[in-house]
């Protein structure tokens, strides 16, 4: 007796009525931030011959995914808190979820080949120009969408072939893999397992080759010899580490642990860091 239902309703943060207006004007405000400072990072890189470059092609890169990452999300999310239409068709809640999943594994893998990067720089800067061949940087880009369709195709796919015949509310604010198995009648053990499986390998993947590359690096940068050596080569490294630690962190507590979809009213909040904030943060840390 199971109905398929057309669409469903995104309640997260629903409880706190009169915040709905602050909610609107700053997630708008965050996304207007995103947008516009990833945009001028990617047109300072055009424009600047001198950075054309290994280390500045992902960034670029990554510039253009961020947009992407929050434009999936955000104005959705504003809408509906600032109107107050919180219903999404089934289509549109798939297509959002496959998108965000495509886009949010991507960067996972773009943070793991910057770090390769400069461990290559830093550990073999001889050998850096010969390694980091512009034909290496493509593919590397390339085999990062790739991995994320991946894992979309097999997140989505397993997500909507559930039966959803009870009430048509998800607790969260935009279509989340976790939300969206919560909201299911049928037995979601095994993508619950999935999940856990398909994500947390690639988020514990990633940080290996992060943690890894960082290694090796700390170690070269404490052997160099001047303290104006050791400082040159940190700085072209902390605003990458710092936005490790806000990807991964965040991430690694929402889909790489047991139990990531029982705590729905505490990922809603958790959620906003890696899907909006981190992508604003992204311009001011690389450029200041």
């Amino acid at each position: 007796n199971h109905t398929r239902i057309s669409e469903f309703i995104l309640v997260g943060f629903q409880s706190h009525p009169g915040s709905q207006l602050f909610l609107s004007a700053l997630f708008s405000t965050m996304y207007i931030v995103t947008v516009v400072g990833n945009a001028c990072m990617m047109l300072i890189i055009r424009m600047d011959s001198h950075l054309h470059t290994p280390m500045y092609f992902f960034l670029e890169n990554l510039s253009a995914l961020d947009i992407c990452y929050s434009s999936v999300i955000t104005p959705r999310a504003t809408l509906a808190f600032l109107l107050g239409r919180r219903n999404i068709s089934y289509n549109s809640c798939a297509s959002q979820m496959f998108f965000f999943s495509l886009f949010g594994t991507t960067e996972a893998f773009f943070l793991a080949v910057m770090a390769y990067d400069r461990f290559t720089a830093i550990c073999n800067p001889l050998l850096y120009p010969v390694i980091m061949s512009k034909r290496l940087c493509v593919l590397m880009v390339m085999g990062s969408y790739l991995s994320g369709c991946i894992n979309c195709t097999i997140q989505t796919g397993f997500t909507f072939s559930l039966s959803f015949c009870g009430p048509r509310e998800i607790n969260h604010f935009f279509c989340d893999v976790a939300a969206v198995i919560h909201a299911s009648c049928s037995d979601t053990l095994v993508n619950k397992l999935i999940m856990l499986v398909v994500c947390g390998s690639i988020i514990v993947g990633t940080a290996l080759v992060v943690f890894i590359s960082y290694d090796y690096i700390i170690i070269t940068i404490v052997q160099m010899p001047s303290a104006e050596s050791r400082h040159k080569a940190f700085s072209t490294c902390s605003s990458h580490m710092v936005t490790i630690c806000l990807f991964f962190g965040t991430v690694f507590f929402m889909y790489a642990q047991p139990g990531a979809t029982s705590s729905p009213n505490k990922s809603n909040t958790i959620s906003i860091f890696y899907t909006i904030v981190v992508p604003m943060l992204n311009p001011f840390i690389y450029t200041l």
